[in-house]
């Protein structure tokens, strides 16, 4: 293994060819979380306040939301959340790394070694808002073509119109479906890309194709891990944002584990 600047693993792939990737148990996302709850465990500090900063982020947010009357529009924008979060967690993966190889750890040393490459995660960064504001128009267009030139409801009355009426049930199938394909589809492509930009010497494209093959060559082990993703986000936001200070730093100290078991060599 050689060591590049901020502790950084430097260990690009042959020039024309993506990394070899392992065949893992289906049932693998249960060892990552496990593994993502000792690095928890060992470093509470920088884990906690790391989740505490997300959940405030995203409890402002939502609070922005409701304020503006368009409460309506935060399941989507929670959907949305997972699009980008991957980038969000950036800090959990170094944090993971640096235990892994017995680095210091620390909150400063943290961020700092995580922007060390701001090209290829901004340009990745860039990738996923766009998906992100795609999902967020087609969610409000989907939104038009059921609901008509209806304003769009308070919170409690949307939830109401969703389960109740024909339109709002078109809505909760054909949006949740809809999200549920642009999800997966974000999800293959970042599963591992984004630890894979921190820890190797690789552009934003390369490490996403090396997600897509990850993703293809454990399929059903990738999608108990996305679900397992879903359960932990919905939980962290229905607890109004406070379990998410535990389940977002989770989710990234997991998915480095899941990079380190999936992709081989160092």
């Amino acid at each position: 293994m050689s060591t590049a600047s901020d502790g950084q693993i430097n260990a690009a792939a042959p020039s024309g060819a993506l990394p070899e990737i392992n065949k893992v148990q289906p049932d693998a996302a249960w060892a990552w979380l496990a593994l993502g709850f000792a690095d928890l465990k060992a470093m509470p500090g920088v884990s906690l306040t790391y989740g505490l900063v997300f959940a405030l982020i995203s409890a402002l947010i939502a609070g922005g939301l409701f304020m503006l009357k368009l409460g309506a529009f935060l399941p989507a924008l929670a959907a949305g959340f997972m699009l980008v979060a991957p980038l969000g967690a950036v800090g959990m993966y170094e944090a993971s790394r640096r235990r892994e190889t017995g680095e210091a750890i620390g909150l400063g040393l943290v961020i700092r070694a995580s922007l060390a490459r701001p090209g290829q995660l901004a340009y990745m960064g860039a990738l996923l808002m766009v998906l992100l504001l795609a999902w967020m128009e087609l969610a409000a267009l989907l939104f038009a073509l059921f609901f008509g030139g209806m304003t769009i409801p308070a919170m409690n009355e949307f939830i109401e119109t969703l389960l109740m009426t024909s339109h709002g049930l078109g809505l909760l199938v054909v949006g949740t479906a809809t999200g549920a394909v642009l999800a997966f589809i974000t999800f293959a492509f970042t599963a591992i890309s984004v630890p894979m930009l921190l820890a190797r010497d690789v552009d934003a494209v390369t490490a996403g194709l090396t997600s897509l093959k990850a993703v293809r060559k454990n399929f059903w082990a990738m999608v108990i891990w996305a679900w397992a993703i879903s359960v932990l986000t919905a939980i962290g936001i229905v607890t109004l944002f406070v379990g998410m200070i535990v389940t977002f730093p989770l989710v990234g100290h997991a998915t480095w584990h899941a990079y380190r078991a999936l992709v081989a060599g160092k």
